[in-house]
């Protein structure tokens, strides 16, 4: 947590003489950083490009308060998304910031479903609501490059430099959220199919939403990797499903593991909520671990397809975050009652690694402990097995 109320920081630069307010210096402010956006970034804005008569001095101020807004959009990131933060660090600086104001975006939409409303006279309604004002925010931001709080900044200052940063996914991500609002959303999910709309709107979004700070390699376009991008998100999503599914079941009553699959392995609804781990919870554990792997070796194509410098962060999250499917399974495949867990250290001692698999020799010399890993046709071989068996049990 980060232990304070974020945003406070703007009355630090208010010119209080002239008597400015501090929403007045946040719109000056995006009035700066509009000025110096080009004409195609925002389609709807009157007044792109006009950059006002700032003296230098003002500028200067402008400059550090959107500083500070990204300084405290690294520490939002760093309190609530370790690891992520971790691979943003190894980012250059222009991008690892870029990618900060992309997540405090998804930080602030997820408050609005997490937020208790202990005074509200129907929380989702005004959950809704919320959601309903915060998805027209965003549009007139990335239409117009409108701001209402400083924390908006880094976003604005993001799309301009950055333009061809799509909305789609934001909006996407938004109606993600919608399908979490308990009794409003989508309580249980039958198939795999639809689990995986689920993961693409809350995860792999994140994914689309960075394409453009990382950028393509020579030989590669956004389009080419845009399956890689998303196959990391749903990895993601799928990896904190199972490692979460005893704290989703006793904390939220919710479970995200499609029904279909609980049935074909025979494990029940009250079985996670009493916290049973038999050989039949095994069994699927084994096999939502073995989907999860499929959309890492998936993501891993998109490495190779992303600017050199922004490699080793990609590679970092999803060494470190694949550790946690090691973890279930050093658990013994409960996470009805454990926590598997990656420590500050195991992920600091995995960077020589990621940032060796980053390199082209990686291929020809890989390292000892990916010897013999399955390639992404075994993955998928790999589950096509385990669902054919499960089938041909279930027909005798």
């Amino acid at each position: 947590e980060v232990g304070y109320e974020i945003g406070t920081f703007v009355d630090e630069y208010v010119d209080t003489a002239s008597g400015e307010t501090a929403d007045e210096l946040v719109q000056k402010c995006a009035q700066y950083i509009r000025s110096k956006a080009s004409l195609a970034t925002f389609p709807q804005s009157w007044n792109q490009g006009s950059g006002g008569d700032f003296s230098p001095e003002e500028i200067e101020r402008f400059d550090r308060l959107l500083a500070r807004a990204y300084d405290e959009s690294g520490i939002v990131t760093s309190a609530f998304a370790k690891t992520f933060y971790l691979g943003t660090q190894v980012l250059p600086e222009p991008a690892m910031k870029a990618i900060w104001a992309v997540y405090v975006w998804c930080r602030r939409t997820d408050e609005i479903v997490d937020a208790p409303r202990p005074e509200a006279a129907d929380p989702n309604a005004e959950m809704l609501t919320d959601l309903s004002e915060w998805e027209i925010r965003t549009e007139r931001m990335f239409d117009r490059g409108d701001v209402v709080d400083v924390l908006d900044l880094p976003l604005l200052d993001c799309k301009v430099k950055y333009p061809t940063l799509p909305i789609a996914p934001f909006s996407d991500m938004i109606r993600g959220m919608l399908m979490d609002i308990p009794d409003l959303g989508t309580e249980r999910y039958d198939t795999w199919d639809e689990l995986h709309l689920y993961c693409y709107r809350v995860a792999g979004t994140v994914g689309l939403m960075s394409m453009p700070v990382f950028g393509c390699a020579p030989g590669y376009t956004d389009e080419i990797a845009k399956e890689p991008a998303l196959s990391l998100g749903v990895a993601f999503q799928i990896t904190n499903i199972l490692r979460d599914v005893g704290e989703d079941a006793e904390q939220r009553e919710r479970v995200y593991l499609p029904q279909r699959d609980m049935e074909r392995f025979g494990v029940t609804e009250q079985q996670l909520f009493d916290k049973v781990v038999d050989e039949n919870y095994i069994n699927l554990m084994k096999f939502e671990i073995a989907r999860a792997r499929m959309y890492y070796a998936r993501a891993l194509r998109g490495v190779p397809m992303l600017r050199p410098e922004s490699r080793l962060p990609v590679q970092l999250s999803l060494d470190a975050y694949g550790k946690i499917l090691d973890k279930i399974e050093e658990n013994g495949y409960d996470s009805l009652t454990k926590r598997a867990y990656v420590g500050k250290w195991e992920k600091l001692l995995g960077i020589p690694s990621s940032w060796y698999r980053t390199l082209d020799i990686s291929s020809m010399l890989p390292l000892p402990e990916d010897w013999g890993k399955p390639s992404l046709d075994e993955y998928e071989k790999q589950l096509e097995d385990m669902m054919e068996k499960k089938w041909e049990e279930q027909s005798r």
